[in-house]
């Protein structure tokens, strides 16, 4: 495999397999050259109630310039939790200028989860978030984040198909080229799908998947690595999230009897998954 350079935009944990620490051991296992730039700094894994932040949009500012006299250039950037407004003119500025054929760019629009937006992000940070993922070829939101994105707000986790249709059309109109909606329900037949449009065949998908009852915090950043990992390796996006999809499962079986399931899963722990 071609070695490939692949910047991961997001915040880096203190302690729990979230964020930086969820996708850079996955990425590193997959054989990428895996680089960082933190959004913020935070103690833990927000499902623990309390928790520290530090904004790093000064850094951000900084490393990136010292980068671009460097030349250092990238083959895919990912971008996930932001700190705040400034960010979003950051990273587009820096993707713009890493713009070259074959730049794979990956937003996950992290902004709330079980049909709410986290305490403190408000319809601003909504607005924002929708002008960084029109500059990305992929993105990956929740229901949740697909429906505040889209404007098309129900606060349930059934969708019709017609719904869920109106959802992804939404998401496209705010610019990304292909759109992957990484949970819910279709309400037609009960089963737990992934959802989405893939812009290079034109067509919609509906991806189903065995659902286990457990929460894990990390999971949609683990599923993001693999999904940029196999897209990377040139595998077409719906193979390449059936494949993310394949790899969560398991690495959420896996770990289902862990107690303390706040802290995410162990990823290190179980990183031969990747080559199975």
């Amino acid at each position: 495999m071609e070695n490939k350079n692949v910047l991961l935009i997001c915040d880096l944990p203190g302690y729990g397999k979230i964020a930086l620490s969820a996708m850079l051991p996955i990425l590193a296992r997959l054989g990428y050259s895996v680089y960082n730039l933190p959004t913020a700094l935070v103690s833990n894994a927000l499902e623990y109630g309390k928790f520290a932040l530090l904004d790093t949009t000064d850094y951000m500012e900084q490393a990136i310039q010292v980068w671009k006299e460097l030349g250092f250039q990238f083959d895919c950037i990912t971008t996930g939790m932001l700190a705040g407004a400034r960010q979003v003119d950051v990273i587009r500025a820096f993707i713009e200028s890493q713009k070259k054929e074959g730049l794979l760019v990956m937003s996950d629009p992290v902004m709330g989860d079980d049909g709410a937006l986290y305490n403190g992000i408000t319809q601003e940070a909504v607005d924002n978030m929708r002008r960084l993922i029109g500059v990305a070829d992929v993105i990956v939101p929740n229901l949740t984040e697909a429906e505040f994105l889209s404007d098309k707000y129900q606060g349930q986790e059934a969708l019709t198909r017609a719904h869920a249709r109106e959802v992804v059309d939404g998401l496209l109109a705010c610019g990304p080229r292909s759109v992957v909606v990484t949970s819910g329900i279709l309400q037609e037949t009960g089963a737990h799908v992934v959802w989405g449009y893939d812009h290079k065949t034109g067509e919609y998908f509906t991806l189903p998947y065995r659902f286990i009852k457990v929460h894990f915090p990390g999971t949609g950043d683990m599923f993001s690595a693999v999904l940029v990992g196999e897209l990377l390796g040139g595998k077409p996006l719906v193979p390449a999230v059936k494949r993310a999809m394949d790899v969560l499962e398991k690495l959420i079986f896996l770990e289902r009897d862990e107690l303390e399931k706040n802290k995410g899963i162990r990823v290190e722990k179980y990183l031969d998954v990747l080559k199975e």
